[in-house]
């Protein structure tokens, strides 16, 4: 399962979504407020993030890019050095 996780990370570490696309990333370990407010300010610094929405009951983030391309290697490091572990990623159509 990594092993298949680790070959579409690669295979789309730099991502080009649609205008009306967002991507959302399962995180393990995500316990408490102060857990997502980390995660949270650490992806939002990242140049070609827009929004980064961290849900605590969801465990999971949802990222709104800047433009069509985006780091995911980047993104997944990101979540790993603020202490947490990203698992599942989606691109997901925005319903707005």
């Amino acid at each position: 399962m990594k092993l298949l996780l680790a070959l579409f990370m690669f295979v789309i570490s730099v991502t080009a979504l649609k205008a009306d696309e967002f991507i959302e990333i399962d995180i393990q370990g995500l316990t408490c407020a102060f857990c997502v407010d980390a995660v949270q300010r650490q992806l939002t610094k990242l140049p070609d993030i827009k929004k980064a929405e961290v849900s605590l009951k969801l465990k999971k983030v949802r990222i709104y890019p800047v433009s069509e391309g985006i780091d995911l290697d980047r993104v997944r490091q990101t979540i790993t050095d603020s202490g947490f572990t990203p698992s599942e990623v989606r691109m997901v159509p925005n319903e707005n």
